[in-house]
């Protein structure tokens, strides 16, 4: 436990989204009829947080020199060899008269990932959706710990949820590099989770979605364009940044307790204001143009971890990509939706049944 306790610190801090925490089991809202109202653009939410707009460089590789990409930029992730597979059932506990769960396994990246699935009772096979859950201290962290709500609701209306644990929680197998990698490691786990999905009887292959709440949106962004022939509809929660550089400030840059994770990573990318170039290649923002997935995106206004104002340019800069994007504001809605967390869910089944059929 010491060992991942270690790692914990040094996986948050280079997330940088150790401010970003899900309770380990998410409260479960009353009914609520409450509806939404769209917010403008602002400059950010709290006195303490300071957004800004950063024009991204163009990254382009050179046709002369090429070389092996950054461990921690996109191009890394496009460039990998995903192998998701052998997903197996294990013990089941947590069943209802409308789903099944079990414990289970997968493998990919020469790891072993666990997690939790749930699959509706009935005749498959059914759509399903790969669950990318937000940060909890590792140390705090138990198989299948978050995302109950998501996962118990969609379950009952027909879907896999294949909630994933991420390498070094839970019982999933230890990843050395994933601090200094810059968490892509999580992006790999979701992408090969949705493979291994693809090859479960109960399971439609062309059917897959993915979804991710505060953490685990920015792992949406990054499984889009990192592969975006694998899924066909992407939800995200209160999410983190789309641009690497708001995370790594917001939540580590200054935080003396992290400075070693900061000098791993400065000393192979250089800072933001340094080597501007290195950091735009670390981001999902950059790749938008990859996106193939209709997107859907809830934040609320008063979301004290993740500034609504990154997902108001997460939403321009798809648009000005040119891609599908669905914008759901919820007024007054702190970072783990409460009163207004039934109306969200219901546009996020909508929104799969129309993409995922």
């Amino acid at each position: 436990m010491q060992t991942r306790a270690v790692a914990a610190g040094a996986v948050a801090a280079v997330l940088g989204l150790g401010a970003c925490t899900s309770t380990v089991d998410e409260p479960t809202p009353a009914a609520s009829t409450q509806t939404t109202t769209p917010t403008s653009p602002r400059p950010g939410i709290g006195a303490t947080t300071t957004v800004t707009t950063r024009p991204h460089p163009t990254v382009t590789a050179s046709p002369t020199t090429p070389r092996r990409p950054d461990p921690a930029s996109i191009q890394a992730l496009i460039d990998a060899d995903y192998d998701g597979r052998n997903l197996r059932l294990g013990r089941e506990g947590g069943s209802t008269s409308a789903y099944r769960q079990y414990y289970v396994t997968y493998q990919g990246d020469g790891l072993r990932i666990s997690g939790r699935i749930n699959i509706p009772r009935g005749k498959g096979p059914f759509p399903a959706v790969v669950l990318a859950h937000g940060y909890v201290p590792i140390e705090q962290y138990t198989n299948g710990a978050t995302m109950l709500r998501e996962r118990d609701y969609l379950a009952r209306r027909g879907y896999v949820t294949l909630h994933i644990d991420y390498r070094n929680h839970a019982q999933s197998s230890d990843d050395p590099d994933l601090a200094t990698e810059l968490r892509t490691g999580y992006v790999k786990d979701a992408v090969n989770a949705g493979l291994a999905l693809r090859e479960l009887d109960s399971v439609d292959p062309d059917r897959l979605g993915i979804i991710g709440r505060s953490m685990g949106g920015g792992v949406v962004y990054g499984a889009i364009v990192a592969r975006p022939d694998l899924f066909t509809a992407a939800v995200a929660y209160s999410p983190v940044s789309s641009d690497t550089v708001d995370n790594f400030d917001k939540w580590i840059r200054r935080d003396s307790s992290n400075a070693g994770a900061v000098r791993d990573i400065v000393k192979r990318l250089g800072t933001p204001e340094a080597n501007p170039t290195a950091w735009a290649a670390t981001s999902p923002r950059t790749y938008f143009d990859r996106v193939t997935a209709p997107v859907l995106i809830h934040h609320g206004t008063a979301d004290e971890e993740c500034p609504i104002a990154w997902s108001e340019q997460t939403v321009e800069a798809l648009k000005a990509a040119g891609k599908q994007v669905t914008y759901e504001v919820y007024k007054g809605q702190r970072h783990t939706f409460t009163t207004q967390w039934p109306l969200s869910i219901r546009r996020t089944e909508a929104f799969l049944s129309r993409h995922l059929g």
